[in-house]
């Protein structure tokens, strides 16, 4: 089969497409044909392996897993003895965030990190509901959002961006989103209340108060965000911050009226059902940027690694 490789950290120019062997799947896995994988935010801190502390779950010195890759969309072609409850055709989609090895023809996946395809999907549908809902699901579950409040989104175009966009509406909330000149009309279309052009005006030179900023691209801190939160108001972000402030706010605000929660992601047995509900009732459309063949994929990685996205870009690898 062939894979997407990358054998030490690095940039996307260590990615090379080889000829594998097709992997095997133990008693207790199931192989499947990958149609679609994405490259995220989450695969590109894999590849680089950046920040440091990431080398621990992956490999201290070199990659544990030298076939790259966190989420795919597929079909079931051969299952372990003993999976009863999966049979072959069923189209499943998944994600790992230390890696599923999915930007492969093919990989193996235990039953429990499996769910199924909601009928109305493609394949690049399903897995572009993956990796950026599931970030953007913490970020709901860690607040007590009430309607009539007022919510700043900071990249609402990004996969977490634009998810939680749509999630967050659904709490009949006011939404300010910020995004560049090209994207305000799909902005407005997710569901946003106004709209910031980020590259005409910084979201914080305003006099307009929020109860929750959600900094969906870290690009923004709590001290330049404060000034603008309400009295109670909460600031999250999906970053560190520029010096890992973001881990110890909490503790640090946590006698204060203003606020910093980190959204520490729920477990997917919690976030993925919840995303699967959306799809299957149409409150949840996931953002499609661009889509790339597998050997293109470095490109697709360096695309990604400019920060300028517009949701999720596919790799196609066999026939939606």
């Amino acid at each position: 089969m062939k894979a997407a490789i990358r054998r030490k950290y690095g940039d996307p120019k260590h990615i090379t497409i080889e000829e594998i062997e097709r992997p095997i799947p133990n008693q207790n896995q199931v192989l499947i044909k990958v149609h679609a994988t994405t490259v995220n935010r989450t695969d590109c801190a894999n590849l680089s392996a950046k920040p440091f502390i990431m080398r621990f779950f992956l490999g201290l010195f070199k990659p544990k897993k030298i076939i790259i890759g966190t989420d795919f969309a597929g079909e079931i072609i051969s299952i372990g003895n003993d999976v009863n409850d999966l049979p072959i055709g069923d189209r499943v989609f998944g994600f790992t965030d230390s890696g599923s090895e999915s930007q492969a023809e093919y990989c193996v996946a235990d039953p429990i990190d499996l769910y199924c395809i909601p009928n109305n999907l493609t394949y690049a549908q399903a897995v572009a509901s993956l990796e950026g809902a599931f970030y953007a699901y913490a970020f709901i579950y860690k607040t007590q959002i009430k309607a009539g409040q007022k919510i700043l989104i900071n990249g609402a175009t990004g996969a977490i961006g634009s998810a939680l966009l749509q999630f967050a509406k659904q709490k009949g909330v006011s939404i300010t989103a910020t995004c560049n000149t090209n994207n305000i009309a799909l902005i407005q279309s997710l569901g946003a209340s106004k709209i910031v052009d980020y590259t005409h005006k910084d979201f914080t030179d305003t006099h307009e108060k929020f109860d929750f900023i959600f900094d969906t691209v870290g690009k923004s801190t709590f001290g330049k965000c404060k000034k603008i939160l309400t009295d109670n108001g909460i600031y999250i972000s999906s970053e560190l911050g520029p010096y890992a402030q973001n881990v110890f706010y909490p503790i640090l605000t946590s006698f204060s009226n203003k606020k910093v929660i980190f959204p520490i992601p729920l477990s997917k047995s919690k976030t993925l059902p919840y995303i699967i509900n959306k799809l299957k009732s149409k409150e949840f459309n996931p953002v499609i940027d661009r889509t790339y063949p597998l050997e293109d994929i470095s490109k697709a990685y360096e695309y990604v690694l400019t920060g300028q996205k517009t949701g999720n870009v596919i790799i196609q690898i066999a026939a939606d």
